[in-house]
């Protein structure tokens, strides 16, 4: 451990509730390889926290694995947990692990994966200690295996247990379920069975989350830290505990998560390996002051703020009208922020056919698309712009409902990099009224 003037203050719950550590993919376990080194940085960083964790939550890919020799696999198990690990007191701060592409690769691995780490028995027929369940008084914490071999291996995962448990404990307050693959995309990196779960199960997976009101899908194998929303449950992605690869690299970084879990919800920070928090959220979303609300013009007009949107702070949007009756495909601005002789640093409007509500920077990749508008509906959706969330920062969700989801992008970068420039424009783009105006009826937008 390191001395109490070099530490790091923990985030801890506002009363009752609970304070962790989340980090994944190391790919550690054998002596002098590169992983050793990046692991040991981050491991530096979460023994100056202060307080310590109550526990830690490793989503799979602790060791580089891939071994036909189960000695072998078992000999990085040993290293890992015995010396990288060794600061741990297990004891006091238990640690969960989910299984991992490069942990539980065929029938001997996951063997040795059930026998070195002696997880929890409580999961679904023939994947004890694979898949399972823990309960901390109000906190439900389901670990699923999303490479089973019985099921196919890499990408598939079960759900009639994810869906029995979760509703078992129905009572718990807090739920979180955790696995190794992500179900949505991140930062553009994309394909079935491989980055992502198998896109069959993507659906139905997420269904189950939504119905019995999980807080968060925890989640690596990315190999970059990324949060979004879908439906109201987070996805968070965690993979940069010393894998020393990034997705991509100059953006993504090594780091770990600490978080802590109360009444009012969920508080992280994201620490690299100088000990700088690089990114941090609360959730759930609260509404703005009624008060605060306020409807602009239409046209052209002086921006009322200028420059970047802090840390901490959020725009919100609401956006009323009528799409078009008529088949309209090209561009329709819904709101635009721009400056004279250059493209607009931000568009939002409508594209394609389906009359797709989405985001523009300047050029690709950094589109965001959220929902269509069926043609000649009325639309009443509000949009958030909350820039600690990095590429999921833009979210959406219909009037009246609480659950946000983040615009889809294939961008690693977010909001933090946008500077609103000093004139706005609503109903119709930069060159004027007739640029990509909009086709519909009684469009007004409000803000707070």
């Amino acid at each position: 451990m390191t001395s109490g003037n070099n530490s790091i203050p923990a985030l801890l719950p506002r009363g009752k509730g609970h304070q962790f550590l989340l980090y994944g993919d190391s790919c550690s376990g054998v002596p002098g390889a590169l992983h050793e080194k990046t692991f040991a940085s981050v491991n530096a960083v979460v023994q100056r926290l202060r307080p310590q964790p109550e526990f830690v939550l490793f989503p799979g890919d602790e060791i580089i694995g891939l071994t036909p020799d189960p000695d072998a696999l078992r000999a990085q198990w040993r290293y890992w947990l015995d010396t990288e690990m060794a600061w741990l007191d297990r004891a006091a701060i238990p640690m969960w692990h989910t299984t991992g592409n490069h942990t539980t690769y065929d029938l001997m691995s996951e063997a040795v994966f059930r026998a070195v780490l002696e997880l929890p028995k409580n999961g679904p027929p023939g994947q004890a200690s694979l898949s399972y369940f823990v309960r901390r008084g109000d906190l439900l914490m389901v670990f699923v295996n999303t490479l089973w071999s019985g099921l196919g291996g890499e990408g598939h995962v079960e759900l009639a247990w994810l869906e029995t448990t979760l509703r078992e404990h129905g009572d718990a307050r807090h739920k979180l379920v955790l696995g190794h693959h992500p179900v949505f995309p991140i930062n553009g990196f994309t394909g079935t069975y491989q980055r992502e779960i198998g896109h069959e199960y993507a659906r139905p997976f997420w269904d189950i989350l939504v119905n019995e009101n999980v807080l968060a899908y925890l989640c690596s194998h990315i190999l970059a830290f990324d949060v979004q929303a879908h439906r109201g449950v987070l996805q968070i992605c965690t993979a940069g505990a010393g894998t020393a690869h990034r997705m991509p690299e100059g953006v993504e970084y090594l780091h770990c998560v600490q978080a802590a879990l109360d009444e009012e919800g969920l508080r992280y920070q994201v620490l690299d390996i100088d000990g700088v928090v690089r990114e941090r959220m609360e959730w759930p979303l609260r509404d703005p002051d009624p008060a605060r609300w306020r409807e602009l013009p239409l046209g052209e007009a002086e921006a009322p703020f200028s420059g970047r949107v802090e840390s901490g702070r959020r725009i919100e949007l609401r956006l009323v009208g009528d799409s078009a009756a008529t088949d309209v495909a090209s561009a329709q601005t819904i709101f635009t922020a721009f400056a004279p002789g250059s493209i607009a640093p931000f568009w939002l409007g409508l594209r394609g056919p389906k009359q797709t509500l989405g985001r523009e920077a300047g050029r690709s990749p950094t589109y965001w698309f959220g929902p269509d508008l069926p043609a000649g509906d009325g639309f009443d959706i509000h949009v958030t712009l909350y820039p600690d969330m990095g590429p999921g920062a833009l979210l959406y969700r219909h009037h009246g409902s609480p659950r946000w989801s983040s615009f889809t992008s294939a961008t690693a970068r977010g909001l933090e990099q946008l500077v609103w420039p000093q004139r706005w424009a609503i109903g119709h783009g930069q060159g004027g009224s007739e640029d990509r105006a909009f086709r519909g009826a009684a469009l007004s937008l409000l803000i707070a």
